[in-house]
């Protein structure tokens, strides 16, 4: 991304010309922008989106960005005095709000891991909303900790060991692992991640001021030995893992390691934060059961979202715990947001519990198998100088790595140019990344959009290596 600098002047040009259009009018098209302004477009999405907020653009999904029909006239503030007051701090969550923002409407989306509405249970999601508002307390304060219901049902598929009381319900798995990064370490304590690791812990352990300790991880999860070596040298008391499925790279932990990790975290008298981000999304046959499922002695802290496998817009997840660790979290979840609103908490345990869900997650899963094999097909073909980590057994993602040489940003403009959007690998590092890499995701996309996103894609992985070529055959 541009630095700020860059932002502001764009949505300086673009509010002149929107000034200089009548309502109704369309904008050019993203790809249009993106050349006028030479800046990525995901620049240009984030001025878009904040002139959309300003009620200055109106986006309408398939056809464009057009000025707003109504405008309400009104002095422009001026802000300008907030950079003193707020001092300065640096973007902890650039990357973050770069893959949430909405795909424009001339991209094709490899970049969101959030279901498309074809995949998304809608009728289940309809009738469960309805039923929740009905409910007689239904807007009236819940406990704290969530729903005993719904806190049951989570305990019961960690296994006996677990009950309801280990249970807190958050505003999904997002603030979940905030609040682990915030309650379980003090600013400027070491926590291990596997490198990459998913975007939102980076922005979770940064703005918790935690110090990112960075481990490798091949195809089948973290290395049991450096894990205990990097936990010996950096002291550090929190480590944050995705054992099954892990984004990016969608590598799931061996079973021949998970008594290993779990005894490295033992001995180093650390917490390991386990994001289960994709159960029930099993494609190649079931997975071992959650780390959690295996600890007794409260190291593991689960974080279960039940977002990915039914719609973005639910926002629940469990956050479960032992011991002082699970006061300290539910104390802090209090000062976070007191409490997740109990329609929203009805509304997802009946949609867990409903007679349809079970077969939901079979046609999803389906779904999604045929889409990320024929993904993979077509990268195969249209690219095999590029390298796939792995054909991951569950999960959205597949995670690429460019061509020796590839110029990584350039690449991502030239795709976005092309008509696709994919998200760039080095977001995934908390330090400098070893190679190019993209990270591609089959959950937004049908099967045939998919192969027309490669297509695309291919021409911007060799139109940017024909750049990256002098006249003289030697690379620049």
């Amino acid at each position: 991304m541009e630095h700020d600098s860059g932002y502001v002047a764009v949505v300086r040009e673009l509010e002149r010309l929107v000034s200089t259009r009548p309502p109704g009018a369309a904008l050019p098209s993203m790809r249009e922008l993106q050349q006028r302004f030479q800046v990525s477009s995901l620049t240009v999405q984030r001025a878009l989106s904040t002139l959309a907020t300003r009620g200055l653009l109106v986006t309408r999904p398939g056809r464009g960005t057009f000025t707003a029909t109504h405008r309400a006239p009104s002095r422009a503030g001026d802000s300008a005095w907030q950079t003193l007051a707020l001092g300065s701090r640096p973007n902890l969550t650039a990357h973050l709000e770069e893959l949430l923002a909405p795909t424009p409407p001339d991209l094709l989306p490899l970049a969101s891991a959030f279901l498309d509405e074809g995949l998304q249970p809608l009728g289940l999601l309809a009738a469960a909303a309805a039923r929740a508002a009905r409910r007689p307390h239904g807007w009236s304060r819940p406990p704290v900790d969530g729903l005993e219901e719904l806190r049951s049902y989570l305990a019961d598929e960690l296994g006996p060991s677990y009950r309801a009381d280990n249970v807190l319900v958050t505003a999904g798995g997002q603030a979940a692992l905030a609040a682990a990064c915030r309650y379980l370490a003090v600013p400027g304590d070491p926590i291990v991640l596997e490198a990459p690791t998913y975007i939102g812990a980076l922005a979770a352990a940064r703005g918790a001021g935690l110090v990112a300790v960075p481990v490798p991880a091949d195809q089948h999860g973290v290395l049991p030995d450096v894990l205990a070596d990097a936990l010996a040298r950096s002291r550090a008391r929190l480590v944050y893992l995705q054992p099954r499925h892990a984004n990016p790279t969608g590598a799931t932990l061996a079973a021949d390691r998970r008594q290993a990790v779990l005894h490295a975290v033992q001995r180093a008298g650390a917490f390991l934060v386990e994001d289960d981000w994709v159960r029930g999304l099993d494609l190649d046959g079931p997975t071992p059961a959650p780390l959690a499922a295996s600890d007794q002695d409260g190291h593991v802290v689960y974080i279960r979202s039940l977002t990915k496998p039914v719609a973005a817009g639910l926002r629940v997840a469990a956050l479960v715990a032992r011991g002082p660790a699970l006061t300290r979290l539910r104390r802090g979840r209090i000062t976070d947001d007191l409490f997740v609103a109990p329609v929203l908490q009805h509304a997802a345990l009946d949609v867990l519990t409903a007679p349809g869900w079970n077969r939901h997650l079979t046609g999803l899963r389906r779904a999604l198998r045929q889409r990320r094999d024929s993904l993979v097909a077509a990268l195969r073909t249209d690219l095999p100088e590029c390298q796939l980590h792995l054909v991951p057994a569950g999960g959205v993602h597949l995670w690429l790595r460019l061509p020796e040489g590839a110029d990584e940003t350039a690449t991502v403009n030239a795709a976005h140019q092309h008509g696709v959007a994919v998200s760039p690998g080095r977001s995934y590092f908390p330090a400098e990344p070893p190679g190019p890499y993209l990270r591609l995701s089959y959950a937004a996309a049908a099967p045939a959009t998919l192969l027309d996103a490669v297509t695309r894609l291919a021409r911007a992985i060799h139109q940017t290596a024909g750049r990256s070529v002098k006249g003289d055959g030697r690379r620049s």
